[in-house]
């Protein structure tokens, strides 16, 4: 699934969730190292730990972030499970 990220330098974030479990995430633009780690760290996780770990989480002044953005990317794709 691909989810278009608001408020981030991320453009697009790709999701593979195979039922409660996180396969494949892939950041488009942003911090490369930064959202590499993110999406490294997250494969084999469960999709609602990885959801409760990451939402909310700012990023400098804004009020999302990457990880943030990819919560929301992750709701979305169990949404439409």
């Amino acid at each position: 699934m691909d989810f278009r990220p608001s408020g981030v330098c991320s453009q697009l974030i790709r999701v593979d969730v195979d039922g409660d479990i996180i396969k494949k995430v892939e950041f488009v633009g942003g911090c490369a190292g930064n959202t590499q780690g993110i999406s490294s760290l997250v494969v084999g996780m469960n999709v609602h730990d990885a959801i409760s770990r990451m939402e909310g989480i700012t990023c400098g002044f804004k009020p999302t972030s990457c990880p943030d953005q990819l919560a929301k990317a992750l709701k979305q794709a169990i949404s439409q499970a």
